[in-house]
């Protein structure tokens, strides 16, 4: 999974070099931040299991829970859309 983060959040920046011409530079991500990212995602994977395992022993749903889910995909999805905007 680290690799596959590292190929999405690498940017691809458009230079200009001595002569003119324009050439395409790869700028990879930090590992912090590939870090970050692949924690967030099993943090996110271990609440929903989370969630399931409450809604078949307790056949109850736990908002709590789920404001943790949502809260941790807000958080992934604004660092994606901030590493490739």
């Amino acid at each position: 999974m680290k690799e596959w983060l590292r190929r999405a959040f690498t940017r691809k920046i458009m230079v200009e070099d001595k002569r003119g011409r324009i050439r395409k530079r790869l700028e990879p991500p930090s590992d912090r931040l590939v870090l970050a990212v692949q924690f967030s995602l099993y943090l996110l994977l271990a609440l929903v299991a989370l969630e399931i395992a409450h809604l078949a022993v307790l056949h109850t749903w736990n908002s709590e829970i789920f404001s943790a889910i949502t809260g941790t995909a807000g958080t992934i999805f604004g660092v994606l859309l901030e590493r490739k905007g």
